[in-house]
């Protein structure tokens, strides 16, 4: 016989919303399992049973607001730290991109649970998700998300002439870190002193530590990419909403 699991736990499995998003709904009887409402967090459900969700919920979701902004160097992805502000601190009414497509109105009130959606490290720039939506979240950094990100990235060689062919080989398959293999890479020469990478996972300081075992150091490194989601013409240090017809 399967073993129950949290309610939260197999709402969140079948991308119905966060562990958040679920606890909250379940405290607010907005979810029924198998006909019935339940109410009381810690409760276990079996796969088979079947989950649906109040029109409440779904409407509250719809509310919940992505937004992607081109990150300056020297802010961080997250919470403060040492002195530096997050990214979040950029999102103001004036900050927000001209060109922007999408007729939501900006208010403070959307800057609640806005949280980052992978990260970008302080001296690297270019796109950096933030998101209310638990679902988008768990898509882009959870465990089993498959999106991939391309980066610009500026290098500098440490040794006499070029990178040879064999290291850019091992950039794209071959390397570890921290004992571990890396996933498949792509990485190609955009022009002499800048590489193309996409890469299907985000160990911390990934690339800069890829460069470094190869020879190579990191002068500039920009995100492009998120899945199919374009940094653009964006410019650096603002913002827009994420359109209804664009999917990561």
């Amino acid at each position: 016989m399967t073993e129950p699991v949290r309610l939260s736990k197999r709402m969140s499995e079948l991308g119905l919303c966060s562990r958040r998003e679920a606890d909250e709904w379940i405290e607010k009887g907005w979810i029924r399992v198998d006909g019935k409402v339940v109410d009381v967090l810690g409760t276990k459900v079996l796969p088979d049973q079947r989950i649906s969700v109040e029109r409440q919920a779904a409407a509250e979701q719809s509310k919940r607001v992505t937004i992607l902004i081109n990150k300056p160097m020297g802010f961080v992805s997250g919470q403060a730290e040492d002195g530096y502000k997050p990214a979040v601190a950029l999102v103001e009414a004036a900050t927000r991109w001209d060109q922007d497509q999408v007729d939501t109105q900006f208010h403070p009130t959307q800057l609640r649970s806005l949280v980052p959606a992978g990260r970008l490290d302080i001296d690297s720039v270019g796109l950096l998700v933030l998101t209310q939506d638990g679902r988008i979240a768990k898509h882009l950094i959870g465990e089993d998300s498959s999106v991939d990100k391309e980066y610009l990235v500026r290098v500098q060689y440490s040794k006499p002439g070029k990178l040879p062919d064999s290291d850019l080989k091992r950039l794209n398959h071959g390397l570890s870190l921290d004992g571990k293999a890396l996933k498949q890479a792509k990485v190609v020469w955009q022009n002499e002193d800048q590489l193309s990478f996409t890469l299907h996972e985000g160990k911390k300081r990934q690339i800069r530590r890829m460069c470094e075992l190869v020879g190579l150091k990191v002068i500039g490194l920009k995100r492009v990419r998120i899945g199919r989601v374009k940094l653009g013409d964006l410019p650096t240090g603002q913002w827009r909403y994420l359109r209804p017809d664009e999917q990561f």
